[in-house]
């Protein structure tokens, strides 16, 4: 009998949990908390204001990562190998970015330190997630750039399918102009671009960083224009060659793979460089500017069309998870940068617009567009890389959103008076 007493006063000991001492530092060091933290364990620590996201750490090595690379990468690289779980990242991302704890002493911060890495220790140290990428040699050479491009858009043409429009536009859309749908506002933003280099039939036309065609088909077949599109992915280049043999637009539109520092002396009417600034970065701006000045004629037009970094001494290299796991090496420079560059190399500035709010909406549709196609997302691209892409998608909305990037037009012109 008293053995069985013991027996049954033993199960009925409370458990004991290896994150118990963290779960007590982080409710002692963060008084006020807007969100939920939940272990592996059965620990918890609950909110304290109503609605707040849930983060759930499934395994320890979620922990592990974090001090291994404290900050966006460590808790990335969480998310990617599904250590960690959000249960609504939209939330997540007003608490990642919008909150900002109480100062800690650093007495407290060892406390809290400690306390992370005693429950990290069963989970040992964990490896990189094999889709990390670090790129090696001199930035912004030809051929990193190749293979940073690569990276980002050989996922495959079918995933990008999934969330982007029919036309496969993969740039800002322009809502702000009375169109509802996502087709609706890349159409209304396609016929900008061609209005703002007033193209008319005859005309040649450059399509730096083509993508899949999509700029590159309008003008054809809209406006008359004969196209050469040129990008450094070959699986872009594939597509884009398959849709304009089936428009039947062939004799129009070239779509070549080149870099735009290998293109050859050209004569063209008028350039379109829609979101490919991005990816030169600021060693290369000025280099890129001369290039497309040098392919222009004389009284020839650019379009510019990028993303910007709104704080003028951001150091874009430094967010490490967008750099390792979406744009290796892509850099958002100021719009300031980018017309310096221009003028820099002769061009004359003429008209410039902002499409901030534009971009935010796009990339909603996006994001649920690819939510509503996440079997489809994993059985192409794996369970990783459908995370990664859920992750970019809201983190660049947030950034239009919260006022840390834009999206501008560049319009800029070459003289007409330049000797010929």
């Amino acid at each position: 009998m008293a053995s069985t007493a013991r027996h049954a006063r033993t199960h009925r000991a409370p458990l004991i949990r290896a994150s118990a001492p963290l779960c007590r530092e982080l409710a002692r060091v963060l008084p006020a908390r807007p969100f939920h933290v939940r272990l592996w364990d059965g620990g918890a620590v609950p909110a304290t204001e109503p609605d707040s996201p849930t983060f759930t750490v499934r395994r320890p090595s979620a922990l592990a990562h974090f001090l291994r690379a404290p900050g966006s990468l460590g808790l990335g690289r969480a998310y990617v190998e599904g250590s960690l779980e959000v249960d609504d990242l939209d939330a997540a991302f007003g608490v990642v970015d919008e909150w900002r704890p109480p100062p800690i002493p650093n007495r407290d911060r060892a406390r809290l330190a400690l306390a992370i890495a005693a429950a990290a220790l069963p989970g040992g140290i964990p490896r990189r997630p094999s889709l990390e990428l670090i790129l090696r040699g001199r930035l912004h050479t030809v051929e990193r750039d190749a293979q940073a491009v690569r990276y980002h858009y050989d996922v495959g043409n079918d995933f990008f399918a999934l969330f982007l429009d029919e036309s496969m536009t993969y740039s800002c859309a322009i809502f702000s102009r009375g169109a509802r749908t996502l087709e609706e506002a890349q159409r209304t933003k396609l016929d900008l671009v061609a209005s703002k280099l007033d193209l008319r039939p005859g005309m040649r036309v450059l399509d730096v960083g083509c993508g899949w065609g999509s700029f590159a088909m309008h003008a054809a077949r809209e406006y008359g224009a004969t196209v050469t599109g040129v990008t450094i992915s070959p699986s872009q280049a594939e597509l884009a060659r398959e849709r304009v043999a089936q428009a039947g637009l062939a004799e129009s539109v070239d779509i070549r793979i080149a870099d735009y520092r290998e293109l050859p002396s050209g004569s063209f009417d008028a350039i379109a460089s829609i979101g490919m600034a991005e990816h030169v970065g600021e060693r290369q701006i000025d280099l890129y500017a001369r290039s497309l000045f040098t392919l222009l004629k004389p009284g020839g037009v650019l379009l510019n069309h990028a993303i910007a970094s709104l704080d003028p001494d951001d150091e874009p290299l430094q967010d490490l998870f967008s750099t390792r796991y979406v744009f290796p090496d892509g850099e958002t420079l100021p719009l300031s940068r980018i017309q310096l560059a221009l003028e820099r190399a002769g061009f004359q500035s003429d008209h410039v617009e902002g499409f901030k709010e534009d971009y935010a909406i796009t990339l909603d549709h996006w994001a649920r567009r690819l939510d509503e196609h996440l079997p489809e997302a994993r059985a192409l691209a794996g369970e990783e890389r459908t995370r990664i892409w859920r992750l970019y998608l809201r983190a660049a909305r947030n950034g239009f959103e919260t006022d840390y990037t834009a999206v501008y037009q560049v319009r800029a012109r070459r003289s007409a008076s330049e000797p010929r």
